[in-house]
């Protein structure tokens, strides 16, 4: 099957050019300037053309950190892998790289074997696992050796969440030893979820019970001391550090002082904190708890930094932390007491959307677009250049992205299995028309028309921007 793709502007993270893209099988054979003697001649051979005139065709997107069907205070986030990979794919965003989750007292090995039974078979886009390290023995440091292996090449643990997921500083040095002698990287939650549990007994003591209570005992500064604390830690141990949802100037400042000084620390946002704030955890009622995810929604005032840290790399990434809970019968398990809100937000479908908006707004130029949202995840996490690149001998995974399509987030429309949207009634510019993976159309028109279950596990090589 030969596709050619005519008419539209590629986006690389190098930047825009014109040119023709012509895929073969699963991969993609060239590239070629618009009304060459080459593009003719591929025209002529093509079994599907596809006119991208003004529009975008851009490598597919990366959502590097999602949570499908995961257990978190009673209940599973809304999306199956089935759902959550159909919505994504909806968004532009043709790999995911979900959570596998270790419970204590089991092996690293049960928990990952657990995850593919969830995603293989499920998965609309194509999907690769971190792991969640939430008990740090000898068997689980032995068995991330293994993983690496098997191309898991990245372990999450917890600052936060004590009786959870939560490590000591001394199991994560541990593990960041490990990880300094196998190359993988070491993802971090960063906050001090041990003085979070005084501030958040104390609230309650108090008669806080609202959602807005939950920003307020997460406080930035310690989001900020836990970052710089994992950071001292990854220096000592050697191993290369990747902060997950940095939400406040604090942490932020904490990574740039680290990367100026030639540490392996890198570190993502979430579209969340860029659009999202305090104010909206404070809605009426109990309307809060729509926005609860940890860390929380920061003051408005944090996202000018976030902004900035997206232009100079210091925030090198934008995922979606994806984890939705439905307002109904979910979130309402936390009335009367916030710290029983399930924390998580859904968002895989509109992230590319969002993040575009920065574009629109002169926040970030389109090449840096493409390079968070797709190059630089598949850099990170052992995947490139197979993904994240629109370049010959690379999977056909592409977008065309229409940016004057002007369209309204809702609850009504979007495809992810939550009966709220975050976003609902914000209106905005650029839209993927049509979606690509590994050759196959996976979305045209608004409608899926991808096989189901056709989204391959991607065995990861090692984080490929070390210094």
């Amino acid at each position: 099957m030969k596709t050619l793709i005519t008419g539209g502007t590629v986006v690389n993270a190098s930047g825009p050019f014109d040119a023709d893209v012509l895929i073969k099988g699963e991969s993609i054979a060239g590239l070629a300037s618009p009304g060459s003697e080459t593009a003719l001649s591929w025209k002529d051979g093509a079994d599907r053309v596809l006119d991208a005139t003004g529009q975008y065709v851009i490598p597919g997107a990366i959502d590097a950190h999602t949570h499908m069907e995961m257990p978190f205070g009673g209940t599973f986030s809304a999306d199956t892998f089935e759902t959550g990979t159909r919505a994504a794919a909806f968004g532009g965003t043709t790999t995911i790289i979900d959570f596998a989750i270790q419970s204590k007292g089991k092996s690293l090995r049960s928990g990952l074997d657990d995850w593919f039974a969830k995603a293989e078979g499920n998965c609309a886009t194509d999907y690769a696992f971190h792991m969640i390290v939430s008990d740090v023995n000898k068997q689980s440091l032995d068995e991330m050796d293994l993983l690496v292996d098997e191309g898991i090449a990245s372990f999450k643990l917890f600052m936060a969440y004590p009786g959870v997921f939560y490590s000591t500083d001394g199991e994560i040095l541990q593990a960041m030893q490990r990880a300094s002698l196998n190359g993988a990287t070491i993802m971090m939650h960063a906050e001090n979820g041990i003085a979070i549990d005084v501030l958040v007994a104390q609230a309650l003591e108090r008669g806080e019970s609202d959602p807005r209570f939950h920003g307020a005992t997460r406080p930035s500064i310690l989001e900020g001391e836990a970052t710089h604390r994992a950071i001292q830690l990854a220096q000592v141990a050697g191993s290369p550090l990747y902060i997950v949802h940095l939400s406040a100037r604090e942490a932020l400042e904490q990574v740039v002082g680290a990367r100026d000084r030639g540490q392996n620390v890198f570190a993502e946002t979430c579209p969340q904190y860029l659009f999202l704030s305090e104010a909206d955890l404070a809605r009426e009622g109990f309307e809060g708890a729509k926005f609860v995810c940890s860390p929380p929604l920061r003051d408005s005032s944090h996202q000018i930094d976030l902004w900035r840290g997206l232009r100079t790399d210091d925030l090198s990434v934008v995922s979606t932390d994806h984890c939705p809970f439905c307002f109904k019968e979910q979130k309402e398990l936390g009335v009367g007491n916030f710290s029983k809100i399930p924390n998580g937000m859904p968002g895989v479908e509109h992230r590319l959307d969002l993040i575009f908006q920065g574009v629109e707004m002169g926040e970030i130029s389109l090449a840096r677009w493409v390079d968070v949202t797709s190059t630089t995840p598949a850099r990170m996490f052992g995947l490139f250049p197979r993904k994240g690149l629109i370049a010959p001998g690379c999977d056909a995974d592409l977008v065309l992205y229409d940016p004057n399509f002007t369209h309204t987030f809702s609850s009504a429309t979007h495809h992810m299995d939550v009966d709220y949207s975050a976003y609902e009634g914000m209106k905005v510019k650029g839209k993927a028309t049509t979606i690509l993976s590994r050759g196959q159309i996976l979305v045209e028109n608004d409608n899926y028309v991808g096989t189901p279950g056709a989204g391959k596990f991607l065995k990861r090589g090692l984080n490929g921007l070390l210094r």
